[in-house]
């Protein structure tokens, strides 16, 4: 119980709240890298997911290219960004930490568009869609659920890894587990892991009411669920 009242002591200290090294300036600056990181991820897996997903071709070479690329750690990728060209700083952990989003994001991208029922596409391209129009109104709307959860996945890691950056002067919550560790401050150890967390799992809530909301199949089966009067 010693252990759980330093946290809750932890967490009640104003000092902890107020200042550059406070609770909400490390979440801001936490929301910041993953949302830089996360944001530049998609603008470069998404539409090549969803090309590579609607041609049918290239996408297994691309997706097995991304996941080798999964098997290096990341933080031996942000060592070596901060002690190369981009310097220690939240550079060199956004860099990273994209390295580290891409593949999901492209992998059930391409995944959820090569999933849509061709006998659709094909009916859509009979009616005389263009090829950009069968990807906007049909192919797109039916892959959302694998390309969100592809998203998901990749900000919920983003945030777990993003912790990292205070190795490399990178900001964010990780500052107050290592402050812990170099302090031996164990409750300061346990509350920043507990932000780190809370964050994630704030974000797995957002994504999976976002895929629900968005997901048109889901409406389609909560229609056809409803009872006749």
């Amino acid at each position: 119980m010693s252990a759980v009242t330093d946290v809750v002591d932890w967490f009640a200290d104003p000092e902890h709240w107020t200042g550059p090294s406070g609770v909400p300036t490390r979440v801001v600056e936490h929301l910041g890298l993953t949302a830089a990181a996360l944001g530049i991820a998609c603008a470069v897996a998404v539409p090549l997911a969803l090309w590579l997903g609607h041609v049918g071709r290239g996408g297994p070479l691309a997706v097995n290219l991304t996941n080798i690329g999964r098997a290096v750690p990341t933080f031996a990728v942000l060592v070596l960004l901060a002690i190369g060209p981009l310097g220690f700083g939240p550079a060199a952990t956004v860099t990273a930490l994209v390295l580290f989003a891409i593949p999901p994001i492209l992998t059930n991208g391409y995944v959820g568009m090569r999933e849509v029922d061709r006998d659709v596409v094909e009916a859509a391209r009979g009616v005389g869609l263009s090829p950009m129009q069968i990807v906007r109104q049909v192919e797109l709307p039916l892959a959302v659920p694998l390309l969100l959860n592809g998203i998901r996945l990749a900000a919920v890691q983003v945030i777990a890894t993003a912790t990292i950056a205070a190795l490399v002067a990178g900001g964010g919550l990780g500052n107050i587990i290592l402050l812990g560790f170099g302090t031996q401050d164990q409750a300061a150890v346990v509350s920043g892991a507990l932000l780190v967390a809370l964050f994630a799992l704030a974000t797995e809530l957002l994504f999976a009411t976002l895929a629900k909301a968005l997901d048109p199949m889901a409406r389609v089966r909560q229609v056809q669920t409803v009872p006749d009067p």
